[in-house]
């Protein structure tokens, strides 16, 4: 009995509370799908799935609250880098999680990414026919299909989808485990598989889009799994904190094999995958473009966030960096992960710039964005993590932004309006609808790091974090790149306000839930752009409570 009792899996339900609040809300979702009349599932499923993440918002902030605050001699500490991580931790919260500021924080941002991506999934234009398929089971073209629309169905199972894919994005930053770290990635990925093939409009191209990314991620998780697999068998391990042990000594006895650095780099692609990193990047074009806006909205915002949070804990907490040390006789992740942040950059810069389709343009640009946060990670420092963090939040503003205006852009073909996607559509956009196009504009800028904007206080925290950290010729690249990138936003920016309105093209009336999301997310950029300080003040407990 009391052998049991001591190896009986403890569980923090406070701490797992958030996340619980929007799983368990999804699982309500699932349930009303069963048991609500059609016509009532649309606005019951919109209600409970925005109630459901504001309620884990307030949960989240009120266990923010509820634990300790550090020092301002702790937070001066973290801030030269010679903070011991391992001093302060809050522990285990389940079986492979762990809580501390930075989970809490990743949360947090994530919850207010989710907000807003169900609001621009909630909202219906004046056509009644928003971004989801009336019935996604339906052949595009079939009679079954025309008279899903003729009845004016919704495939309302989109909110439970979103809101599993959110609680798993929440659990990312919490994990401390490999086996754990498997399952969450799953937990992420099979909803957003599932929606990536939803899309009302140009229905076979969202299915082909869906079909490359599970296809691809199938792979990207077959790497992460045969490379925990090589780790267990060296250590006979699962957990971070033990698996740092092992690799500090692998390192210090000069590298007496190749299962460990192998082990690691397979986990380290399949996250790379998720960031859509160089190579590991060529699902994220066809994704964008083919899943429905909304959901490349969540996409865009969320995963990427969620992805860099989990690498950032496997970075710090799982011995990453002994590879990186001189001790190690070949630093070959180190030098990989040179090159790949080099090439993502490029390959983002360079791919954006070719591109005519905006969401591809947007995909492009999230590449080149994965490539500045990853010489963060590489700068391998305790204030990484803050910046990385603030980045996160700052590009899932703009990008909620950014794709909501995209929602909203329709062009009319044989009476039926999808979006007009191509770049040359936005011409005159800012003297049909200046407010769209100032928001759209807005967005752009502070992709492109324009002072006053949110983006430019990203990008220059991430910088300066990275410079400090050995890295300074990633960082001269990265400026590069980043003033290249400025060219396509401008492009866009130009179309708008200095070329005539295109023929065929209308700003949609919606039911406003678009521009709710839209309107936060500019707001959110104006304020971190010109007065940052409480958020970075927040943010800069983030690295001070990481658990090991």
């Amino acid at each position: 009995m009391n052998e049991t009792a001591a190896t009986a899996a403890q569980f923090n339900w406070a701490a797992l509370a958030p996340a619980l609040a929007v799983a368990l809300t999804a699982v309500l979702g699932v349930l009303v799908e069963a048991l609500v009349p059609r016509a009532w599932r649309p606005t019951t499923q919109r209600v409970l799935a925005v109630a459901g993440v504001a309620v884990a918002i307030v949960l989240a902030t009120v266990r923010w609250l509820d634990t300790l605050t550090p020092t301002k001699e702790v937070v001066n500490q973290v801030n030269v880098g010679q903070l011991d991580l391992s001093s302060v931790a809050y522990g285990s919260i389940a079986p492979g999680l762990v809580e501390d500021r930075f989970s809490q924080a990743a949360s947090l941002i994530l919850l207010v990414i989710g907000l807003l991506s169900v609001f621009l999934l909630a909202d219906r234009t004046s056509a009644r026919d928003g971004a989801i398929a009336a019935q996604a089971a339906d052949r595009p073209g079939s009679a079954e299909e025309a008279q899903s629309l003729h009845l004016g169905w919704q495939t309302t199972e989109v909110y439970p989808l979103t809101l599993l894919s959110l609680s798993g994005m929440m659990l990312f930053a919490n994990v401390n485990n490999l086996a754990a770290l498997f399952v969450v990635l799953e937990i992420i990925s099979l909803p957003l598989y599932v929606l990536s093939a939803t899309a009302r409009h140009r229905r076979l191209l969202s299915q082909e889009a869906a079909l490359k990314y599970f296809i691809l991620g199938a792979f990207a998780s077959g790497f992460l799994l045969f490379g925990s697999a090589l780790i267990y068998g060296v250590y006979g391990v699962l957990d971070y904190s033990l698996l740092a042990k092992g690799m500090t000594r692998w390192a210090q006895l000069g590298a007496p094999g190749l299962l460990v650095p192998v082990g690691v780099i397979l986990i380290v692609v399949g996250l790379l995958f998720k960031i859509a990193a160089v190579p590991f990047h060529s699902w994220s074009p066809d994704v964008y473009q083919g899943a429905p806006t909304p959901v490349t909205a969540f996409m865009a915002s969320g995963v990427k966030a969620a992805a860099f949070f989990a690498l950032c804990r496997f970075a710090f907490t799982a011995g990453l960096y002994p590879l990186f040390s001189k001790a190690a006789t070949s630093q070959v992740l180190y030098w990989s992960l040179w090159v790949i942040a080099i090439a993502t950059m490029l390959v983002g810069t360079v791919g954006g710039v070719l591109q005519k389709d905006i969401k591809r343009m947007l995909a492009y640009s999230a590449i080149s964005h994965a490539g500045f946060m990853l010489i963060a990670i590489i700068g391998a420092q305790p204030v990484s993590l803050t910046a990385i963090a603030l980045y996160s939040l700052v590009y899932g503003l703009a990008t909620i932004a950014a794709f909501g205006v995209v929602s909203l852009v329709r062009r009319s073909h044989n009476g039926i309006s999808a979006e007009a996607n191509e770049i040359a559509s936005y011409a005159g956009l800012g003297k049909t609808n200046p407010m769209l196009a100032a928001a759209m504009a807005l967005a752009l800028l502070s992709f492109a790091g324009i002072p006053l904007t949110a983006g430019f206080v990203g990008k220059f925290q991430l910088f300066v974090t990275a410079a400090s950290g050995n890295t300074l010729w990633l960082v001269v690249a990265a400026v590069v790149c980043s003033a290249i990138t400025a060219f396509y936003y401008v492009r866009v920016i130009s179309n708008m306000f200095f070329r005539k309105p295109a023929q065929g093209v209308e700003v949609v009336v919606s039911d406003g839930f678009a521009l709710v999301a839209i309107f936060a997310a500019v707001v959110g950029t104006i304020f971190l752009g010109v007065y940052p300080q409480p958020v970075m003040h927040w943010l800069s407990q983030v690295a001070v409570m990481l658990v090991p």
